[in-house]
C-alpha cells in the first residue's frame, strides 16, 4: 500500500530525515519506535503532506504522491490522528466528527458517523458536548473517531497513548487491535514501544533521522538493543 524510497526531509538546513527507505502492505499494522526528537512525527507530517520531502519518494498504492497537498492525501485515504488529539475544543463532539468526514458526501457521512459512534459509545452519550471537557482518554477516541469519518485506506497515529492512564492505554490499544482486525491498514508511531510492538506485525526503529533496525513486532520485542533502549531491559 505505500512504500517509502530514500526520503529525506529537513528543517532549514537540518536534516531530520536521512534516506528512509520502508515499506505498509494493507492490512499491516506496523509501528515506528524511536527516542524523543529522532524524526517519528516528521515522517508522519511528511506522509500525511504537512512537511515537505526535500529528497526521495512515497508511493501510495503505486502513485507518486511525494508532492501531492495534504487534502488530496486524504481524499486518496491517508489520514492522520495528531499528537495531542488536537481537537475543536469548543466544537461539539458530533461537530468534530462531521469535520473529519468533510472530503465524504452526506449518505457516507451519516453511515461514518454512525460507525464511529457504535465503536465508541462514550461519544454517543457526550455527543452535543463540548469536545474540551472531555478526558484525555476520550478526546483520544474523538480524535481516532474523527479520522474513521474519511474512511481511511491508510491511518496514521501518532502517539496515541500520550499522558494517559495505563488502563486508559490498554483501551485504546485494544481499539487499534480492533480498527486493524476490519481491515483498516495502520502505521502507529507511540513511546510506548512495548505495547506498540506489541500490536504490530512488523515494526521500524528509528534514530536520528535513520532506520536502524526492522523486523516483525515480535522479534524487535527480543531484540537486546530494543530492550535496552526502549524497553528499560
Amino acid at each position: 500500500m505505500l512504500e517509502i524510497r530514500s526520503l529525506e526531509s529537513h528543517y532549514g538546513r537540518i536534516p531530520a530525515l536521512r534516506g528512509i527507505d520502508m515499506r505498509i502492505a494493507e492490512g499491516e499494522l506496523v509501528a515506528l519506535v524511536g527516542a524523543n526528537g529522532a524524526g517519528k512525527t516528521t515522517l508522519l507530517r511528511v506522509l500525511s503532506g504537512v512537511q515537505r520531502a526535500s529528497a526521495g519518494q512515497v508511493l501510495f498504492r503505486g502513485e507518486d504522491i511525494t508532492r501531492a497537498s495534504s487534502d488530496r492525501r486524504v481524499r486518496l485515504g491517508i489520514v492522520q490522528v495528531p499528537e495531542g488529539r488536537l481537537v475543536f475544543a469548543p466544537l461539539s463532539v458530533e461537530d468534530n466528527l462531521r469535520l473529519g468526514g468533510y472530503t465524504r458526501n452526506r449518505a457516507e457521512s451519516e453511515s461514518a458517523l454512525e460507525r464511529v459512534f457504535a465503536m465508541f459509545p462514550a461519544l454517543t452519550e457526550r455527543r452535543r458536548q463540548p469536545a474540551g471537557t472531555l478526558s484525555g482518554g476520550q478526546q483520544q477516541m474523538l480524535a481516532i473517531g474523527r479520522a474513521m469519518m474519511a474512511q481511511p485506506k491508510l491511518l496514521l497515529l501518532d502517539e496515541p497513548s500520550m499522558g494517559l492512564a495505563p488502563r486508559l492505554v490498554e483501551e485504546i490499544f485494544a481499539t487499534i487491535r480492533a480498527l486493524k482486525a476490519s481491515g483498516t491498514t495502520i502505521f502507529l508511531v507511540d513511546q510506548n514501544a512495548h505495547a506498540a510492538l506489541s500490536a504490530a506485525d512488523r515494526g521500524y526503529v528509528l534514530e536520528t533521522g535513520r532506520i536502524v533496525l526492522s523486523g516483525a513486532g515480535a522479534q524487535l520485542l527480543e531484540d537486546e538493543q530494543v530492550q535496552q533502549a526502549y524497553l528499560g531491559l
